[in-house]
């Protein structure tokens, strides 16, 4: 298929990059504007600097081949005054890329570089910082393909599909990771939102939170054949954060995944039914659903805490409102063929909403151990109606403000 297309590609454009270590910006966007239809553009095999904003969308069937690295610039005050938003949780970009039919390979080494390390001391774990850059927004993009790229050292999020649909992300690798005291906060590997049927196979991620995270109308999302390393696990939300706005999570499957010290393998995050403060870090009073979700074909590793995670008590600050009001129903998740280790129980911490309470979890194969050898047998649950393959023991789950699925 990819020579089908390729061979009515009318035109090439190759990127020069400067010798001096120049802002290259100037040249991508123009090689961009050149060859924004039926044509290829290739950045050969040397470093080029990214020292401004770039915005390249409306693109329709073209080649972008990466043989080397992007890197961005560590102008802090320039990006926090130009980062570009798009709508959603005050975030913003360096870098809207869109259109249909895109093919953006990187072979194996392309790299996007970030510089993040000089964002990681600057925020000093500060949640969503104003206008921090994310790193790649994928924006109103169809029928593409995303292979063969490395992200290194994003500036917060890696990478977002926004009002985006048919996407494959394929070996792909991830790694943000402080060389410093400071931490990798907001360092997602790759979010959805208003996005359907989006693809992420053979994915690598090794970053200091959500390693794949399915925000606000993500539909059809499918994880396979990944490795997560130290994050947060594969996420879905935050959701219900803006209040009376009704937004829904629905078919989403992980499958075939291996976590590595991450901090749970699968969890949900929503907001609480009553609005404290605003986003990005307060909020909530929104409501919808989350339904038909599975996790399948799991193995752990020595994970933080437990594997499966549930809050409805969502915030990113100190206030947080009544963890039993949300209205986003959580329902029909489905947990089949874990195995590994976990530091200690429970296998899972359900904290559902009294007044919209969880319904219709199902496990099947469940066997995780502890250090000593000993297998997890804990499962806490409030405000969960119909359960099959476990009872829950011990009391309810936790319950307070979270911004990780636990309390």
């Amino acid at each position: 298929m990819r020579f089908l297309t390729s061979v009515l590609l009318a035109k090439t454009c190759t990127i020069k990059p400067s010798l001096n270590g120049a802002d290259d910006t100037p040249a991508i966007l123009q090689a961009f504007q050149n060859c924004n239809k039926n044509a290829r553009i290739v950045f050969v095999n040397e470093t080029y600097h990214v020292n401004t904003v770039m915005n390249t969308t409306g693109l329709e069937n073209v080649d972008i081949d990466l043989f080397r690295t992007l890197l961005w610039s560590t102008n802090v005050t320039y990006w926090l005054s130009a980062s570009l938003p798009f709508g959603y949780q005050n975030q913003s970009s360096a870098w809207w890329l869109g259109g249909c039919n895109i093919r953006f390979n990187g072979y194996g080494y392309g790299t996007l570089n970030g510089n993040g390390q000089v964002w990681y001391d600057f925020v000093k774990g500060v949640s969503n910082y104003p206008h921090r850059p994310q790193a790649l927004t994928i924006w109103n993009t169809h029928d593409s393909v995303f292979t063969g790229l490395r992200f290194v050292q994003s500036q917060m999020w890696t990478m977002t599909t926004f009002k985006s649909s048919n996407i494959l992300m394929q070996d792909i690798y991830i790694n943000s990771t402080s060389s410093s005291h400071n931490p990798t906060t907001n360092t997602d590997g790759a979010d959805t939102i208003y996005s359907n049927n989006i693809h992420f196979d053979r994915m690598t991620v090794i970053n200091g939170d959500d390693s794949i995270s399915t925000k606000a109308n993500s539909t059809n999302i499918l994880i396979t054949n990944s490795t997560f390393i130290n994050g947060l696990g594969v996420a879905l939300g935050s959701i219900g954060q803006y209040d009376g706005v009704y937004e829904i999570l629905e078919n989403i499957t992980a499958r075939d995944i291996v976590f590595v010290k991450t901090l749970h393998a699968g969890y949900v995050k929503t907001w609480t039914g009553q609005r404290v403060g605003y986003p990005p870090n307060g909020g909530g009073g929104g409501f919808g659903y989350a339904k038909n979700i599975t996790f399948a074909n799991f193995t752990v590793s020595a994970l933080r805490s437990s594997p499966f995670s549930l809050s409805q008590c969502t915030t990113f600050s100190s206030a947080v409102g009544d963890c039993n009001s949300s209205l986003f129903q959580v329902s029909d998740i489905f947990m089949e063929d874990i195995r590994g280790t976990v530091e200690a129980d429970p296998i899972a911490s359900f904290q559902c909403s009294a007044a919209a309470p969880c319904k219709n979890f199902t496990t099947l194969d469940v066997n995780v151990k502890l250090p000593n050898g000993t297998i997890a047998t804990g499962w806490k649950c409030s405000n969960l109606k119909g359960t099959t393959g476990f009872n829950c023991t011990g009391g309810g789950a936790c319950s307070g403000g979270s911004a990780t699925g636990g309390c």
